[in-house]
């Protein structure tokens, strides 16, 4: 087991950081990615077309997406749980899409009032029209390492729901510790045990960092071969499920280790650290990454 050379980071404050946050304007949201397309990311996730009513904080989406600076090489990817926002995402030009689906049988039930397998079976109709337009489709699982309303997940259903997405036609699973409860060892055997069904080139690792544990989760899973990590710029995105948690990992932080390791990412920390201070001001509060908190006192 050696550690990859190059790790990709998937950047998804803009999305799955700011829908967790108190709303900001437009502007503030394209002047984000406009800072975060020039530090060298190669895939920022910029909207969701999903219901305003279920997410106010992503309903101009199709204006983030249509006014922001596309700068080449990068990939502008917005969250489609169904046709209507995967046409509302063509519309607006978003380079890939994803679909997420959730590895609990409870969170499924509690957040889009249907079975695991009914919620693979609506996103049928977004893989036929993906393919037809040959647009990639990244696939979330979230609750990979537990969940909010059943507590422990079964092993077995994080590597089906898995299965299932790659099989389906998703050219990319990330695997999601959604409220940030897993531990390091936790961690690697459930990457470990999704490898054996789906490759390990084409998984990606989406830890929140609840307790603490998100940098130290990924540590242990490097050593597979994984080499794409989910992350938000600032640590962006409370856990809606765990009152006055942190969201996602901060990018910031997962830089600063990876450079350490000598793991190529192609992202420059300073630009991220710059770009992550100018949002924290316009949401009113502090950079919950402990590199920039570090390098700005």
């Amino acid at each position: 087991m050696a550690l990859p050379k190059h790790v990709r980071i998937v950047e998804v404050g803009p999305r799955d950081g700011l829908q967790n946050e108190k709303a900001v304007t437009t502007a503030a949201k394209v002047a984000l990615i406009n800072a975060l397309s020039a530090s060298g990311l190669r895939t920022i996730e910029a909207g969701s077309f999903v219901s305003p009513k279920w997410v106010p904080q992503m309903a101009d989406s199709a204006d983030v997406m249509t006014q922001i600076q596309r700068a080449s090489g990068v990939t502008y990817s917005a969250l489609t749980p169904n046709l209507k926002g995967f046409e509302l995402a063509m519309a607006a030009r978003a380079d890939e899409v994803a679909v997420f689906g959730a590895a609990s049988e409870a969170f499924s039930q509690k957040n889009i009032n249907c079975s695991i397998d009914e919620s693979l079976e609506r996103f049928a109709p977004v893989m036929a029209a993906a393919k037809a337009a040959n647009i990639r489709v990244r696939g979330y699982v979230s609750c990979v390492l537990g969940c909010p309303y059943q507590g422990e997940v079964p092993l077995t259903d994080v590597v089906r729901v898995a299965k299932a997405l790659y099989d389906m036609g998703c050219y990319e699973i990330s695997l999601g510790d959604t409220i940030g409860v897993g531990t390091p060892l936790q961690a690697q055997r459930m990457l470990a045990a999704v490898a054996d069904v789906v490759p390990i080139d084409k998984l990606a690792l989406h830890f929140h960092n609840t307790y603490g544990q998100a940098l130290a989760n990924l540590a242990m899973c490097l050593p597979l071969g994984v080499s794409v990590i989910d992350s938000a710029v600032a640590g962006l995105g409370g856990c809606p499920y765990a009152k006055g948690a942190s969201g996602n990992v901060a990018t910031e932080d997962v830089l600063y280790m990876l450079n350490g390791m000598g793991i190529r990412t192609g992202v420059d920390l300073e630009q991220i650290i710059d770009a992550g201070q100018v949002i924290c001001a316009e949401l009113g509060t502090q950079p919950r990454s402990n590199v920039s908190v570090a390098r700005r006192a």
